[in-house]
């Protein structure tokens, strides 16, 4: 399949005349572009001009991108060829862009709104064609843009928003006819919100593939979805809006989508080696995968590329099937019990690794097993699926599209009648009546409960009923719109009852232990001790601000849990923990070398980058240190611990605070005064960048040659010119040296004691592999020398033995 469409990509190399190309990327009311002239971006990646397709001599207005193997991403006049080189593309006299033939017929025009005379039109780095208002700055005033407008490609940096309306299709992208005709073919692409958001291929209008539903991190009926659609692609679900987008962690890399006139998706990279492009990624990837193939109540298996039908099911035409055919789909082998009096039960069969049925139902339901009970309970329900991320599924309808892989994908239960189970009536019997004893339990306990509620509020006084019924409305709040809900039973039996044993480590919030639940998945369960300073509002900070990020390089949080005066965080297990555990442990700091290190200072990056401009909230962390970057077991690292983060709006650029919170020597200036901006996160990251570099804690420096900080000891050597001797010698080789220093550089620019002296964080990001020639002069970060008094004297003994690393709660700013 790859080599085949290698051989239609080398087809796309059309004869293209770059001959009379403009040195300019803008089109004016004085500037044309005529056929065979283009115009090149800015950096060179892509080219606008005309184009014949191969097997054609049809002329098309078109954006590719600049390479040997050409590749187009964009057509304007896609169902109205021009049929010789009299193309010629201009500004009109009301200010839009027009493409006219030879006969001075408008073939194609933006029509925008909006536009004036003295429009411009210009072709952008990522692609985008724009169309200016007159006198408008670059990426500015834009009036029209082709990505609003895409034809069949998908290119970083276009973020195709539209209604979340519920039962809806969303068609984005169309196909080719053929690959010699750009006009709208067979295929369409987009997001249905039909039950959950999912990726859609259509044929003719009729579902042709589909991805699975979005779980905040993935699609989850894609094989091997870990390592599938993982470039940074992301749907983002508003109250109101779908926003779906992508962006490949390597920037440099040349990414792009494409939706083939066969129906195939593929994922496009250039391979500078191979000088071609090369498919990383297709959909379908299987025949059996195309939607509906293998019929209701029928699966495909991804391994062998075959239809059977799903355990308890037969085929329903075996002659058909025998044919290949098998469209006609599969018939129940025996009927379900539920509403019989014959004394027999249904119960469910587990499917592992499954892509899930279409026409998923989404309930209310806060764990597995109350998702099974809903689905007992309802004669209709054949099936359930219960997914941390999108909580209880089930399905009422005949089951189709499913798919069985060999990794990735979820659990499915499937009901059957009992005596198509292992252990036949008699165990079903059993369960269920053990499954209504239990229910019973729960009863007389909820009713004890609410005795003893009525109780306590009325020894509490009003007071404390009102406080009580502030938590419940937080309560109910968190139960509609947020992560599920865990039981204390079930992270009780998780963690061995919190044993010593699963003790990760504790902070200011409370300890926190490894878990597995039942299913054997591994979990960090975040238990708030009642000696905490922190409560319910850090507790409910946390729980609304992360559960709506999404990000690789941000801790996922699964659920939580709060019963009684039990407040818990369940978070995805990180098996090398922190940060500081390996940065600080000299047995563990050969473990990071530079190159580690480095990764981990871009991961990092990445992350605030995300909080700060990328994610739909707009997120100031506020506690940003070591033992707060958990590390995955690639040690790749993903910032945690947002009990602290503060919300921006929109256009807010910063805020003051009567509650300062952080951790002592992280903590910028200006935050311990009482006011706070995203320049707070950067000087906490400069400290995190010197303590990455150095291997030494900020506050273990205390009078040591004279400098209060890590901060101050990296100024002063930086002013004597010896700014190796900070290098941790693990890390000094020579070939890295120049990477080191100008991170070096970058960490004192980031800790300079004026916040607007210091980099933006996307600033930061372009520094880290910038010339250090370029990079600004730092200017003297605070808290650089301790001037000893005797008062300092008398007390130096108590600073230096104290390193504070947990996050102070409250200090009342001025």
């Amino acid at each position: 399949m790859a080599s085949l469409h290698r051989i239609f990509l080398l087809l796309f190399l059309y004869c293209f005349s770059t001959k009379f190309s403009y040195a300019t990327n803008i089109i004016t009311t004085t500037q044309v572009l005529k056929d065979p002239q283009s115009i090149t971006s800015p950096n060179g990646t892509f080219i606008l001009g005309f184009f014949s397709p191969p097997k054609s001599s049809d002329r098309y207005l078109g954006i590719w991108f600049n390479k040997p193997v050409i590749l187009i991403v964009w057509v304007a006049n896609r169902a109205n060829p021009i049929n010789d080189n009299s193309g010629l593309v201009q500004m009109s006299d009301d200010g839009q862009l027009v493409l006219l033939d030879g006969s001075n017929k408008t073939v194609w025009s933006t029509n925008g709104t909006n536009t004036t005379n003295g429009s411009s039109a210009q072709l952008l780095d990522t692609g985008n064609l724009v169309l200016l208002q007159p006198d408008a700055k670059p990426n500015s005033n834009v009036i029209w843009q082709s990505f609003d407008y895409p034809s069949n490609t998908f290119l970083p940096g276009m973020q195709p928003t539209f209604p979340s309306t519920q039962n809806k299709d969303h068609v984005i992208f169309r196909s080719w006819k053929s690959i010699s005709d750009p006009s709208v073919g067979w295929f369409s692409t987009g997001v249905g919100t039909t039950g959950l958001p999912q990726v859609l291929t259509w044929k003719d209008g009729e579902i042709y593939w589909r991805s699975g539903p979005w779980d905040g991190n993935n699609y989850i009926g894609l094989p091997n979805v870990d390592n599938t659609l993982n470039d940074g692609f992301v749907l983002d679900i508003e109250t109101t809006t779908l926003a779906m987008k992508f962006a490949p962690e390597d920037a440099s890399l040349l990414f792009n989508y494409v939706v083939n006139y066969d129906g195939f998706i593929f994922e496009y990279y250039w391979d500078d080696d191979a000088k071609n492009w090369t498919a990383g990624w297709v959909a379908p990837s299987a025949k059996c995968e195309v939607y509906g193939t293998c019929g209701v109540f029928g699966f495909c298996d991804h391994v062998g590329d075959v239809c059977k039908c799903l355990p308890g099911f037969e085929s329903k035409n075996v002659d058909e099937w025998k044919k290949g055919n098998f469209g006609s789909g599969c018939v129940r082998q025996k009927p379900l019990q539920c509403g019989n009096s014959s004394g027999e039960f249904d119960g469910f069969m587990r499917l592992q690794n499954v892509k899930v049925p279409d026409n998923i139902e989404k309930v209310s339901a806060f764990s597995e097993g109350g998702c099974r009970n809903l689905c007992m309970n309802n004669c209709s329900c054949v099936a359930y699926s219960y997914h941390l991320n999108i909580g209880c599924m089930i399905w009422s309808k005949d089951l189709i599209d499913t798919q069985q892989f060999s990794a990735g994908g979820v659990d499915v239960y499937l009901r059957l009648a009992s005596s198509q189970l292992e252990g036949g009536n008699n165990r079903k019997r059993v369960a269920v009546i053990a499954s209504v004893t239990v229910m019973g339990a729960i009863l007389v306990l909820v009713f004890l409960y609410f005795l003893w509620r009525k109780r306590m509020v009325t020894r509490r006084g009003k007071k404390d009923e009102l406080k009580e019924n502030k938590f419940e409305d937080n309560l109910g709040q968190l139960e509609l719109q947020e992560p599920p809900l865990y039981t204390f039973d079930m992270l009780k039996n998780a963690t061995d009852n919190f044993n010593e044993s699963n003790k990760l480590g504790e902070g200011g919030f409370g300890p926190v232990y490894k878990g597995v639940l039942g299913n054997g998945h591994e979990i960090a369960v975040k238990r708030l001790s009642r000696s905490s300073g922190q409560g319910l509002e850090e507790f409910m900070n946390e729980v609304t601000v992360i559960s709506k990020l999404q990000h690789r390089n941000l801790v996922r949080l699964l659920g939580c849990c709060v019963e009684g005066d039990e407040k818990m965080l369940i978070y995805e297990y990180m098996p090398n923990r922190s940060l500081d555990a390996f940065l600080f442990d000299p047995q563990n700091q050969e473990l990071l070398p530079w190159e580690k290190r480095f990764n981990i200072i871009e991961g990092i990056c990445r992350g605030l980058l995300y909080l700060h401009r990328d994610s739909r909230l707009r997120i100031i962390h506020r506690d940003l240190k070591p033992s707060n970057i958990l590390l995955d077991e690639d040690l790749n690292p993903k910032i945690s611990d947002f009990g602290m983060a503060r919300i921006f709006g929109g256009n807010q650029d910063q805020a003051n605070t009567r509650r300062v919170v952080g951790t002592y020597g992280y903590m910028s200036p200006e935050y311990a005064m009482g006011h706070f901006s995203e320049k707070s996160d950067v000087y906490s990251f400069g400290v995190i960048l010197l303590e990455i570099i150095s291997s030494r804690r900020n506050t273990t420096f205390h009078r040591y040659e004279q400098s209060l900080t890590l901060t101050g000891y990296a100024w002063k050597l930086w002013n004597e010119g010896n700014i190796e001797a900070l290098i941790d010698p693990l890390i000094s080789e020579p070939r890295f040296h120049t990477d080191i220093k100008r991170c070096i550089q970058l960490g004192l620019l980031c800790v300079q004691e004026v916040a607007k002296d210091r980099p933006n964080i996307s600033t930061v990001i372009s520094m880290l592999d910038a010339d250090i020639q370029q990079l600004p002069q730092p200017k003297k970060p605070p808290f650089t020398e301790w001037e000893a008094s005797s008062e300092d004297q008398q007390s130096s003994s108590v600073f230096s033995n104290s390193i504070n690393d947990q996050s102070i709660t409250v200090i009342q700013g001025r």
